[in-house]
């Protein structure tokens, strides 16, 4: 892995919105992530599985032994020195797109949060309710503050889902996909090797094509960050 390189991460994601840094996990490393997640009891309320598609929200709290193996010395290196000393879990999801996937996502930004309940906050909103778990979109300044890790366990290129971005769109605060001016934007493929992990801001719009290569992909996403929210408002999964 690129550790000496973090400083070069750092700023291509200030400027850039994304960046990929390879060989964060080891094929000893990835053995151990794919042992345990063969072995979880996929019929949990919080596991979304349909032929495209197979999901498990908050999975770091419902597969708790993946968090040693997730957080390895280079992982926590580069939250550390990408990210800050202050930084913590947020949110957590595990994606598997299957061989055979139709599954596409357009263009779009991540604009909410997950807590823990739901109350008049002034800023906050709109608000959404799934299976008891409350999302919000907060103020922008919290959107802005925010890094997401997505942890490939798979080869990913165009033709099985890696993200498409649209660089330096995080900078452009709420950004309608329809707005979209493809005279002045640019897109982009983020390749990502078996192993390796792509930081994302959440402003960053993106989205993946549907799989044309019969390959599988399956990723980790990990949100970050450092802003306690106000009043009683709490993260709903927070993690140190």
């Amino acid at each position: 892995m690129s550790l000496h390189n973090l400083e070069n991460h750092k700023s291509h994601i200030e400027e850039y919105g994304f960046a990929v840094i390879n060989k964060v996990f080891s094929q000893e490393e990835l053995e151990d992530i794919n042992l345990a997640l063969q072995n979880i009891d996929t019929s949990k309320e919080n596991f979304r599985k349909s032929e495209d598609l197979f999901a498990i929200r908050q999975f770091l709290k419902e597969v708790p032994e993946i968090k040693d193996l997730v957080f390895n010395d280079n992982i926590r290196k580069v939250i550390k020195e990408i990210f800050g000393e202050k930084y913590f879990v947020v949110k957590s999801i595990y994606f598997d797109k299957p061989e055979t996937s139709n599954w596409y996502v357009a263009y779009h930004q991540d604009l909410t949060i997950s807590v823990d309940k739901k109350l008049e906050l002034a800023n906050f909103g709109p608000w959404t309710t799934k299976q008891n778990q409350f999302a919000v979109q907060p103020p922008l300044n919290i959107l802005e503050n925010i890094y997401t890790i997505r942890i490939h366990l798979d080869d990913t290129d165009e033709n099985n889902g890696a993200l498409k971005v649209v660089p330096k769109s995080h900078a452009k605060g709420i950004y309608r996909p329809e707005t979209i001016d493809w005279t002045i934007e640019t897109e982009e493929i983020c390749n990502v090797e078996k192993g390796g992990i792509m930081i994302m801001k959440p402003l960053t719009l993106h989205g993946s094509n549907r799989t044309t290569n019969g390959k599988k992909r399956r990723v980790i996403h990990i949100e970050f960050s450092d802003i306690e929210l106000p009043e009683v408002l709490q993260w709903s999964e927070r993690m140190n």
